[in-house]
């Protein structure tokens, strides 16, 4: 089978999404087996660890990778690695994902961004192939961003949270934004719950030439310009459930980028933008393989010790 080898260890990958859990077993990129729920309250993670408990009893699996939504605590020196830090999603704020599966399983566990996850995977095997310094940015449910350099997810303090950056408003666009923590933030103007505030036709039911589309795209150009000025990168995926339904917003936010930029940086033109801001090389499974190179990651640092 394409992307496995018979000597490639079973990897189970968790991608904890704003709306649904996928729990994923492959082999190399191969992937033989998957299950989805709902994301509901934290005692999902109850029913993907009962899952797993049965997949070990009949296949074994090597080790575990999570990708998660956040925001994550990642140092893996404080007492709180591997916990959900603040989020907005109802319940799930403190709660200490990486020690849920830690004390049911023995195999090597790795825990970062969902979006960390997929940029990860889309610079092992999809569109940021070949890319020193590249980032991938999900627009579904929430916002938000992993930056990848030189093979490495970028932790800091904490990690990006750039779906929280606000940006510059359209003059015409009275909308408050729907974001618990910063009202009008990206994420409080473009994610799945804003949209569904924005408009009382249903984000699925809309033409793709509903104006929203276009204030949408506007709204990403702004933030998409700022991140090509700030992080210099050489891909900037968009993924998510939005750009997934709505692939017409990619040559949008390129042209209109090109606008904002105004050829400051001389060789990105809109032709040129337009191959920076691509769509996912993966498709619908960049998260999960996301997941399964972080579970990848941790089997090959645990037989090096």
């Amino acid at each position: 089978m394409a992307g496995m080898t018979m000597d490639e260890p079973l990897i189970v990958g968790l991608e904890l999404g704003g709306t649904k859990c996928i729990a994923t077993l492959a082999q190399g990129r191969t992937i033989l087996r998957q299950q989805r729920w709902p994301t509901g309250t934290a005692d999902t993670l109850h029913l993907l660890s009962d899952a797993l408990t049965l997949w070990q009893r009949e296949t074994p699996f090597a080790a575990i990778g999570i990708a998660s939504f956040g925001p994550l605590h990642l140092n893996p020196n404080a007492p709180d690695f591997g916990h959900m830090g603040n989020t907005p999603k109802p319940g799930w704020a403190g709660v200490d994902i990486y020690g849920h599966f830690a004390s049911r399983f023995t195999v090597p566990i790795a825990i970062d961004t969902d979006v960390a996850g997929a940029a990860l995977a889309e610079g092992m095997w999809g569109a940021s192939q070949g890319c020193s310094v590249h980032a991938y940015a999900t627009i579904g449910t929430g916002v938000g961003l992993g930056l990848v350099v030189n093979g490495q997810a970028v932790h800091g303090h904490l990690h990006p949270e750039a779906g929280h950056m606000r940006v510059r408003r359209q003059p015409d666009d009275p909308f408050v934004g729907v974001c618990p923590s910063h009202g009008d933030c990206l994420e409080g103007l473009v994610g799945g719950p804003a949209l569904a505030a924005r408009s009382p036709i249903p984000a699925a039911d809309m033409a793709d030439d509903d104006p929203l589309w276009h204030r949408v795209a506007a709204d990403l150009a702004e933030w998409t310009t700022m991140l090509i000025l700030a992080l210099s990168p050489e891909r900037l995926v968009l993924g998510g459930g939005v750009i997934q339904a709505r692939p017409m917003l990619l040559p949008l936010i390129a042209r209109r980028s090109a606008d904002l930029l105004n050829l400051y940086i001389e060789d990105l033109d809109p032709l040129a933008l337009e191959q920076l801001i691509v769509p996912p090389g993966l498709g619908a499974d960049a998260g999960p393989l996301g997941a399964i190179l972080l579970g990848q990651r941790a089997a090959i640092a645990r037989s090096s010790l």
